[in-house]
């Protein structure tokens, strides 16, 4: 029975139905003389919900109870936390299991979510790799012009040996093949720097450097002049013949070495621009297949994560749905005792401890 039915019943000579009105109680019970002694009723001791004892109380299963129980704490002296308490204490055994389980699935979910995740992330990076591979195109390169240049280079450079192996032939019969190896190289390949200094436009060219690029070259041409020279016995055609030789073998030493050592650098640029060609035409086959095949295998496992989740979903559903009934009822009885407490203990002042006593009767 409600606070307001016991009321009811005390201003009453007869019992009063539920369609009493509030306006009638609060007249009745302002024209009750108000005492100012409140007899303290005593209460037994709040028993909290021990899991070991296994027993429930009784005015957690009945809502008259509960309600009496508010009554009762609302007219005495005792505050309302620990019946609240022990109401809160019995819901969290109650629920305790089904947390755990809905704790442990929800857990299960969100390390399916996080695998989906991270597979999903790793078919986006295969993706655009793909992507980047496909639309990645060939770099051209001149390999067939370099390697002409590179044979015709050594055909100048043979042809020059021989040039002026013949020259000096005259005044070293013997030994003339290593001797003019010796000046061909001597005048071909004192090279300091990988490019010569006429196809330098924006830096100047110091006497030092001038000397590094044409000081050997010079002396075996002169070498080769003077023995081409001193070699024949007619005079006028000797001077002739050695004034051109002179300025032929200079100038390629000159440019015939640095011709020679830029294309070998320039085939090995290109060399492995075409490598890189074919390793990239490789790739386009063999990578996307396999890039390709992984996508397909991770999509079926992520099916598979999906289906496992949804069975866990279709599994959780039911504690979480006796999770949240629980809760409810628990917070529903906790609001019920709440409003009988604070309702009585509005009027406790107001009533005579005569009163109070047939209220609680």
């Amino acid at each position: 029975m409600s606070f307001f039915d016991r009321v009811k019943n005390l201003f009453s000579s007869k019992p009063v139905g539920t369609s009493f009105d509030e306006e009638n109680l609060a007249f009745n019970a302002a024209q009750v003389p108000i005492s100012q002694e409140v007899t303290i009723i005593p209460t037994s001791e709040v028993q909290s919900f021990s899991p070991e004892m296994d027993i429930i109380p009784f005015w957690l299963e009945n809502e008259d109870a509960l309600r009496d129980e508010g009554v009762i704490f609302g007219l005495s002296e005792a505050k309302s936390d620990e019946k609240i308490g022990a109401i809160r204490n019995y819901f969290a055994h109650q629920t305790a299991e089904t947390e755990k389980t809905v704790e442990y699935n929800s857990e299960k979910i969100g390390e399916i979510n996080l695998f989906i995740e991270q597979k999903e992330t790793r078919i986006n990076e295969l993706i655009e790799k793909a992507r980047v591979l496909e639309n990645r195109e060939r770099t051209d390169h001149q390999l067939p012009r370099t390697f002409i240049g590179i044979v015709l280079s050594l055909a100048m450079c043979i042809g020059n040996y021989y040039l002026i192996d013949e020259s000096i032939l005259t005044n070293f019969p013997e030994n003339h093949y290593v001797i003019a190896l010796g000046i061909f190289l001597a005048g071909m390949f004192n090279l300091f720097n990988s490019k010569s200094l006429f196809h330098e436009k924006e830096s100047s060219i110091s006497w030092r450097q001038l000397l590094e690029e044409v000081g050997m070259p010079l002396a075996a041409s002169v070498f080769v002049f003077v023995q081409s020279l001193t070699g024949d016995a007619s005079q006028n055609q000797t001077l002739l013949r050695s004034f051109a030789l002179f300025f032929f073998v200079f100038f390629l030493f000159l440019f015939t070495g640095k011709l020679f050592l830029s294309n070998l650098t320039v085939l090995k640029t290109d060399s492995a621009i075409w490598f890189d060609n074919l390793r990239l035409q490789k790739d386009k086959i063999n990578k996307t297949q396999e890039w390709e095949y992984e996508i397909t295998k991770l999509k079926l496992e992520i099916d598979e994560h999906r289906v496992e989740k949804w069975k866990i979903v279709d599994i959780l559903k039911l504690p979480e749905a006796e999770l949240k009934r629980l809760n409810e009822r628990r917070e529903m009885l906790v609001k019920l005792f709440e409003s009988e407490f604070n309702l009585a203990r509005s009027y406790r002042e107001k009533l005579t401890g005569k009163q109070i006593e047939d209220i609680l009767k």
